[in-house]
């Protein structure tokens, strides 16, 4: 039984289909299963599913005839084993650390849904949705107050950016509503979420939205059905929060729980707003191109080696609102450098000294380190000099100390030192392990001595 069942429904994906399912099968978390839903497809997909089941037995396959989206997620759920679910859509791609990481926060917190932030990708570019301000429990009531300030928001409307545990789902028999065609995701969040009592958000982009989703004026709907839909979704809407709030606080919020009338209006269009601070695809997160990946010799195999340290940190940063380099700083401050200059500090991390100089004085700034007294005057200037009177001496680097404020970021941070160890180690015997470990600690004994010499 996989702790984790990963949803796909498959439609005529061909173009896209691989690439969602690599993302999927590179996740550095490997116990789960994928279930590849091929909704009637016409073209090659259905033969891209089957190929990924021959590789990996991970992968489950189910031919369907075409019945749309949520009847195929329905027979997904029905199938699935795993302990928690996880949906994906076939056109877009997950980071590898996504599973992992709702599966961390579900457990170690004990909450019944995760919902992490996501990348929107607009051809080419890339920006990060930023909805989640920071990490952090809620509860249901809390949710709800959440989502009443922007119901529409696909924060609380999609399925793909949440975690859910398959137990509550089938013993409420939560299932997507087949009548509905616009805003069932959100329905079915709403009726799960009636039946849980805490909620963690994840301050990680861990999802790449690509597809547009249809609005009901782009399904050919006519007025009338349209208005009956929104009616009855609207009406489900506003059960949810009477049952959530209670008859009173309901009354009093009546006005707010009646936006969502007006924010459904775009019908999850999306706004030139979105592209705001976006940057190109490929470079929000540490890559590696294929030549670099399938280089060989000692300066490769370190590059490389270096390169995974830092997309693991990449995750701990995007958190916290700072760079890999911050992270990498933070941590070796953490560390023995009592005798390290800051040149030898830059070539220990391979950071210009001028990077250094920056990610300090950002890290003063956010309280997270902090040095002694930052101005030292060195006297008066002496008769006939241009020196100034109370100069600034840049404080030595085992000066630093680490805050309180950092205490958490460092204990992210050796969290992906674990995933590294997980990486490296894949595919070890306990006692491989344990014998490579005692073989690296005479190598690096041998390499102390060889500098000394």
């Amino acid at each position: 039984m996989p702790s984790v069942s990963i949803i796909v429904p498959v439609c005529n994906a061909e173009k896209t289909i691989g690439r969602c399912v690599e993302s999927i099968l590179n996740q550095t978390y490997k116990d789960f299963e994928l279930l590849l839903l091929d909704d009637g497809s016409t073209d090659g997909s259905g033969r891209i599913c089957d190929e990924y089941a021959e590789r990996d037995t991970r992968v489950r396959v189910c031919h369907k005839e075409n019945s749309g989206v949520s009847d195929t997620r329905n027979q997904g759920i029905t199938m699935a084993e795993g302990e928690y679910l996880q949906f994906v859509d076939s056109d877009d791609w997950i980071i590898p650390e996504a599973t992992g990481f709702f599966l961390r926060a579900a457990t170690e917190h004990g909450c019944d849904m995760v919902i992490g932030d996501f990348y929107r990708v607009i051809g080419e570019r890339v920006a990060q949705k930023g909805t989640i301000e920071k990490d952090g429990i809620l509860d249901r009531k809390d949710y709800a107050a959440n989502m009443m300030r922007k119901p529409a928001d696909f924060y609380y409307g999609v399925l793909w950016n949440k975690f859910y545990k398959s137990s509550i789902i089938k013993e409420h028999q939560i299932k997507m509503d087949i009548a509905v065609s616009w805003c069932e995701d959100f329905i079915f969040n709403m009726e799960y979420v009636r039946h849980i009592d805490t909620v963690y958000v994840l301050k990680v982009p861990m999802y790449y939205y690509v597809k547009t989703k249809d609005s009901l004026v782009s399904q050919g709907l006519s007025m009338k059905k349209t208005i009956q839909m929104k009616r009855m979704v609207f009406a489900f809407y506003n059960h949810f929060y009477k049952d959530v709030l209670g008859e009173e606080d309901y009354e009093r919020r009546r006005g707010q729980v009646y936006r969502f009338l007006l924010d459904a209006a775009s019908d999850g269009s999306v706004s030139p707003l979105d592209l705001h601070g976006n940057y190109k695809l490929g470079s929000e997160r540490t890559k590696v191109s294929e030549g670099i990946q399938e280089g060989e010799g000692i300066f490769f195999d370190l590059y490389r080696e270096r390169k995974l340290l830092e997309k693991l940190f990449d995750v701990v940063a995007l958190r916290n609102d700072l760079t890999t380099v911050d992270i990498k700083i933070l941590y070796y401050l953490n560390g023995p450098h009592e005798n390290c200059t800051r040149k030898e500090m830059s070539d220990i991390l391979d950071i210009p000294v001028r990077k250094i100089n920056a990610s300090v004085q950002k890290l003063l700034a956010k309280e997270m380190i902090a040095a002694p007294e930052e101005e030292q005057g060195r006297g008066k200037a002496k008769s006939g000099t241009k020196g100034k009177q109370g100069e600034r001496r840049k404080a030595r680097v085992n000066e630093y100390t680490i805050t309180q404020e950092a205490e958490n970021i460092l204990s992210e941070t050796l969290f992906g030192l674990y995933d590294l160890e997980q990486i490296q180690y894949e595919g070890f015997s306990q006692k491989e392990i344990e014998l490579y470990e005692m073989l690296n600690e005479k190598r690096k004994k041998n390499i102390k001595t060889a500098l000394r010499t």
